[in-house]
């Protein structure tokens, strides 16, 4: 899994998210080979994706949020079938668990403190799919729904906070810039009873347009379905367009999780094929992320250690 080949200019990674029972914590967690955020991996003209990787941890309650993208160079970055260590920080398969050990410093732009980051979440699959999906006719992106539906538990020692709740596990990979095949995409994903959906469109740079709603049963079989009314959401404050779909075309924004300025993630409800759900939702603009400005913005939040 962890050691799929990434070609020169390429990218893969590994997503995690979840919400707690209770509704009011969350996060996301993404391995990265090839960061297909980093300014500097864009900079050295992307020909060592291994060169630049790197562990996001975004922890989010009621309190706030803490938030680490420390890069690193090849030289801390380990790799096997099993498991993808970025410095001190690591995600691994222990039998049918994704165990990930936190060993980060949170960044808060404009404070000098980085506050530590160290815990430990465990992924348990309630589901496993083996079907991957082309993003583009020509075949350089691919994602994969590896667990639309999994058990998320937390336990974390800074900051000390420690939950479970439900959690999704997918990957995407591809052989060139991200930006250089789509100018912006729309994803959520959403729990239906024992089954999940999910949500993909968007514009690739060429201009035309993909969208798929996918429905995944118990076994995790996925099937396409029609896809649902679209449903406007309101822009975040730094005026990120938002849409998605629903029955009715009607959502509503429970919570922002992340807003900047190409990308938001939130916590959306809305009837999606017969269920009230909470899904996670994000939006990415690629085309305000090739920005000067963004660019020049981008290694206070994404440091490197070489």
């Amino acid at each position: 899994m962890f050691d799929r080949p990434v070609v020169p200019r390429g990218y893969a990674w590994w997503y995690v998210d979840a919400i707690s029972d209770c509704g009011a914590f969350g996060l996301t967690i993404i391995g990265f080979v090839g960061s297909v955020f980093s300014p500097f991996y864009k900079k050295s003209g992307r020909g060592d994706p291994l060169d630049h990787a790197c562990l996001n941890v975004a922890l989010y309650g009621p309190r706030g949020a803490r938030w680490t993208m420390t890069e690193r160079g090849r030289g801390q970055v380990e790799r096997s079938r099993d498991e993808l260590a970025i410095g001190p920080s690591a995600m691994r398969w222990e039998r049918d668990k994704l165990v990930i050990d936190i060993e980060e410093q949170a960044i808060w732009l404009g404070c000098p403190v980085h506050p530590p980051v160290r815990g430990q979440v465990i992924v348990e699959p309630e589901m496993w799919s083996g079907q991957s999906f082309a993003l583009d006719p020509a075949r350089r992106h691919h994602w994969r729904s590896m667990a639309p539906r999994a058990r998320v538990s937390v336990k974390m020692g800074r900051p000390e906070i420690a939950w479970s709740g439900s959690g999704y596990l997918d990957g995407n990979w591809g052989s060139e810039a991200l930006e250089d095949g789509f100018a912006d995409w729309q994803w959520s994903r959403a729990h239906l009873g024992k089954e999940a959906a999910v949500l993909y469109e968007g514009v690739r740079r060429d201009g035309s347009r993909f969208a798929a709603a996918l429905r995944f049963d118990a076994a995790g079989q996925a099937r396409e379905e029609e896809l649902p009314l679209g449903a406007p959401l309101p822009p975040t404050r730094w005026l990120m367009g938002r849409r998605t779909r629903a029955e009715r075309g009607h959502a509503r924004v429970v919570r922002t999780w992340e807003d900047s300025p190409f990308y938001a993630r939130s916590a959306v409800a809305s009837r999606l094929f017969g269920h009230d759900v909470v899904a996670v939702h994000e939006s990415l603009s690629l085309d305000r992320f090739r920005s000067p400005i963004v660019q020049w913005m981008l290694p206070y939040k994404m440091p490197r250690r070489p």
